[in-house]
């Protein structure tokens, strides 16, 4: 069992969101950028959340037990779901978690704790665009109770695949 801590992203935090996020480019499946983004792009995503009060980018922190060295493992954020102010009730929730990582519950914990705080702040839905054949995403989407309600066949490559892969958009009333 890991002991972690959901945080507010801090400038600190920004190498390795970074990290982390290219992590995801390379090995694909997770995003569209197709080559690693730079600190400088990160920073930006991260300031784009504003107001952050309503638009949260957070780091997951996991502690070893043994030696308390603190790594952090993963980063999540509620987003504008669209710029017109009549979708104000719908955020766009994303997570990333570390490869090392991957499988230890740090994804659930993630997604529990980004529903968590759109309720708190008052959105209606939660949407999210996962790749259809991200196997662990979709799972998790299922078990939060997110319903599929759109597919875009061969929309998007990935990093080190030219072969077009659908993209599933996924929503949840909260």
């Amino acid at each position: 069992m890991l002991n972690y801590e959901i945080r507010p992203a801090e400038d600190a935090d920004l190498q390795a969101i970074t990290d982390i996020y290219n992590e995801a480019v390379i090995r694909g499946g997770a995003s569209a950028d197709l080559e690693p983004v730079s600190l400088d792009a990160r920073r930006a995503w991260v300031d784009s959340h504003q107001p952050r009060g309503k638009y949260p980018v957070v780091v997951i922190e996991v502690t070893d037990a043994a030696t308390g060295a603190r790594t952090t493992a993963g980063f999540g954020s509620l987003s504008k779901f669209h710029q017109r102010a009549g979708y104000d009730g719908v955020t766009e929730l994303s997570y990333y978690i570390a490869g090392e990582y991957h499988g230890q519950g740090l994804g659930t914990t993630m997604v529990r704790w980004l529903l968590d705080a759109a309720v708190e702040r008052g959105f209606r839905h939660a949407a999210t665009i996962i790749y259809a054949d991200n196997a662990g995403s979709v799972a998790l989407m299922r078990k939060f109770g997110f319903t599929r309600f759109g597919l875009l066949p061969a929309a998007v490559t990935t990093a080190g695949d030219d072969a077009p892969h659908d993209m599933s958009y996924w929503y949840k009333k909260l």
